[in-house]
């Protein structure tokens, strides 16, 4: 793939919005950190999203998504190619019309866009007295990032709430999918890379707002007890390995409050590596190793990064 900087003019005079040129990623990251991508561009909707995925592809450029920016590491050095942020129709949600097939009892259809915050999709379920994405809330992503790592809490996945979803290809294809067919796994699905989740409806359930409203609190009371939700992190940074927990791992490495440079293991919980203020990417990227290998030192398990970490491709 190539580099933008031979067509920056072709992308100024092909794109009527507004462009961010050579602008730090540790704006759009809850990492805090991250160097300059080579441009940053907002898009309203799909026909805007479809003809820009084609130049990019024209071109041979490379591209990102971000929604939150909750899950990710981009290194020092910054990214060769364009960032995608998704607003306007990406953001919407909407209750569908009930199926007179289906009483109305047992399902409601909520389909959001991917940009939407996971969080304010979880206010507007709890609005409607709708139960089944309690566990999300204070995940701080994205829809469509939520799908892509096919996000979880408190023993639930969203994988198992998605009906439908509607997709983009790396080609600017866009189709629809059942959500039995996106192959949830743990903290992933098995859609090919650089799949772009335009929308999901989502197979809520109808119950009682003070239950659901309970639920949520308790939900994020536990989170304020136990995770460092006050620091700069992108949550979990690893996954936990079958039938253990990578926290457990690591604080039993003695590795707990270990830090290198700005980038600290939290006290509150092993594992989220903190921004303590001045951390760089290399600073957690190191500490990332570190906790890697001592991981496997002392108990032959390999810890593997939940954290996207952007890379040129």
């Amino acid at each position: 793939m190539s580099s933008l900087n031979s067509h920056a003019k072709d992308l100024a005079r092909f794109w009527k919005g507004r462009i961010l040129w050579d602008s730090p990623m540790s704006q759009f990251s809850t990492f805090k950190v991250g160097g300059p991508a080579e441009a940053i561009l907002t898009v309203s909707n799909t026909g805007e999203l479809q003809s820009l995925i084609q130049w990019l592809k024209k071109y041979e450029i490379d591209w990102w998504i971000v929604g939150r920016g909750s899950n990710i590491l981009v290194p020092d050095r910054g990214l060769a190619g364009v960032i995608i942020i998704l607003e306007g129709e990406f953001r919407s949600i909407e209750k569908l019309p009930a199926d007179p097939h289906t009483p109305q009892k047992e399902k409601v259809f909520i389909r959001a866009g991917g940009g939407c915050l996971l969080l304010k999709l979880v206010r507007y379920c709890t609005g409607q007295s709708l139960s089944g994405l309690e566990f999300a809330n204070g995940i701080p992503g994205s829809i469509g990032g939520a799908i892509v790592m096919n996000a979880g809490a408190w023993g639930q996945e969203i994988g198992s709430l998605v009906d439908a979803v509607v997709l983009m290809d790396s080609n600017g294809n866009i189709f629809s999918e059942e959500g039995q067919n996106l192959g949830f796994i743990y903290r992933k699905w098995s859609m090919p890379k650089n799949t772009i989740v335009l929308s999901a409806t989502l197979r809520l359930t109808p119950g009682n707002k003070d239950e659901i409203i309970a639920l949520c609190r308790k939900y994020q009371e536990l989170r304020r007890k136990n995770q460092p939700i006050a620091e700069a992190s992108a949550g979990s940074f690893f996954k936990n390995p079958p039938a253990d927990s990578a926290g457990r791992l690591i604080d039993q490495a003695g590795l707990k409050g270990f830090s290198i440079g700005g980038a600290k293991i939290s006290e509150k919980h092993a594992n989220f590596i903190v921004n303590t203020g001045k951390a760089s990417a290399t600073d957690i990227l190191n500490l990332m190793q570190v906790v890697q290998q001592e991981v496997y030192k002392r108990f032959g398990i390999e810890l593997e990064p939940e954290v996207h970490i952007l890379e040129d491709k």
